[in-house]
């Protein structure tokens, strides 16, 4: 977050701001929210191996007081919320994070067979991060309970998007793939797809806050427009050179210029 690489640093600041406001309706939410996430941080380390050698008798120490201070960081951040007991039980919680850790590396692949060839970014990106997916999937859903927890996460999930698009195919893919089929065949195909993923997401909410619909509006307005400008933009800039296209600092300040702008038209 503070290594000055605009395509981590942004995308952190940008998540830790909407942490500090974000306002749930009921307060055991918050220290749920803030250990859920530190969880997915610690199941997805690669580090443990290494402060075993290093830290030979204190890793553990270092595993816990990783993970506490992050917690402690949101938990004390956010204006909305005053500790209570539920924030020292998870605290308390963050203690088994020494003891229940990834022995190696899990390797979880699905085959994602039923996903048609032109949706080959997705297809790889799926087979390559099957179980964070999941997971990320799974709290995207959740996600619709609450208008704050739809728009907290949909700012998570732009980084997921990023990283799908990010890889260039080689020349030779890409000749092969537009001989078969047109741009405005992919975007067709791909703005579909990204929508069926978050028609549960849409679904769920007009459950739970059919009264705020209009959050679920502009939630669909600028999680398309943020995939489109991803989808474009990757073959606008595209070279068979490059093995990825780079999705930093100069993306998000793009997209959120536009959807600045398009907030004040509506106004």
């Amino acid at each position: 977050m503070f290594n000055l690489n605009p395509k981590i640093s942004l995308p952190a600041f940008l998540i830790f701001g909407c942490l500090m406001v974000v306002e749930f309706p009921q307060p055991i939410m918050y220290p749920a929210v803030f250990f859920l996430l530190i969880f997915i941080f610690h199941i997805n380390r690669k580090d443990i191996l290494f402060l075993q050698k290093i830290f030979i008798s204190n890793w553990r120490l270092i595993i816990f007081l990783e993970s506490a201070i992050i917690y402690s960081i949101f938990v004390m951040a956010n204006i909305n919320y005053k500790i209570d007991q539920f924030a020292v039980l998870f605290f308390a919680a963050l203690i088994s994070f020494a003891f229940f850790y990834p022995k190696k590396q899990i390797h979880f692949v699905l085959q994602w067979n039923f996903i048609p060839t032109y949706l080959f970014e997705w297809k790889s990106y799926l087979r390559k991060n099957t179980i964070l997916v999941i997971l990320g999937y799974l709290i995207l859903v959740i996600s619709s309970y609450n208008p704050a927890s739809l728009i907290l996460c949909g700012i998570f999930t732009f980084d997921f998007i990023g990283a799908i698009f990010e890889p260039n195919e080689s020349k030779e893919m890409l000749e092969m793939y537009f001989r078969k089929y047109d741009f405005t065949f992919k975007l067709k195909k791909n703005v579909a797809f990204f929508n069926l993923l978050l028609l549960p997401t849409y679904t769920g909410f007009l459950i739970f806050n059919y009264t705020e619909s209009f959050y679920l509006l502009y939630y669909i307005i600028f999680m398309n427009l943020y995939f489109l400008l991803i989808l474009t933009r990757k073959y606008k800039i595209y070279s068979f050179k490059e093995r990825g296209n780079y999705y930093g600092m100069i993306v998000f300040l793009e997209y959120f210029s536009v959807a600045y702008w398009l907030f004040l038209q509506f106004l």
